[in-house]
């Protein structure tokens, strides 16, 4: 399975989301915010499948994590998540890095949905952080 950095400042989101994904087997960090979510990725040398980031938190935004997450470890596949049009909008220009841009309120099946598609498409044949080697 893959592994997968959820930052999202609200808790019971970012649990929610957490503990979903490792119900389906993956291997889960969380970051409260974009500031400990790229120093999380700093930590494991980008040894990550997959972030999963809300856009609007303190710190540091999703899309300014997805920025950089781009710049540095351009491997990593990104999807956001917004509750906010006009956030959406502002996330598309980021067609070349981003995979998705999730609607919040959401269903919880909606993102395993997602992050399964996701991996089905090249993540778990690559391992968990094995391909940045």
């Amino acid at each position: 399975m893959a592994k997968i950095l959820v930052a999202e400042d609200e808790q019971a989101v970012r649990h929610l989301v957490s503990r979903a994904l490792r119900m389906d087997g993956h291997d889960v960090c969380e970051a409260e915010d974009g500031v400990e979510a790229l120093e999380l990725l700093e930590e494991m040398d980008g040894r990550v499948d997959l972030v999963l980031s809300d856009i609007r938190m303190p710190a540091m935004t999703g899309i300014e994590l997805a920025h950089e997450t781009a710049r540095r470890w351009p491997q990593i596949k990104i999807v956001l998540m917004t509750g906010y049009a006009e956030q959406k909008e502002a996330a598309e220009s980021l067609a070349a890095v981003i995979e998705d841009v999730l609607d919040k309120p959401f269903a919880i099946q909606s993102v395993r949905t997602r992050v399964s598609e996701l991996v089905a498409g090249g993540l778990d044949a690559r391992g968990p952080g094995r391909a940045y080697a």
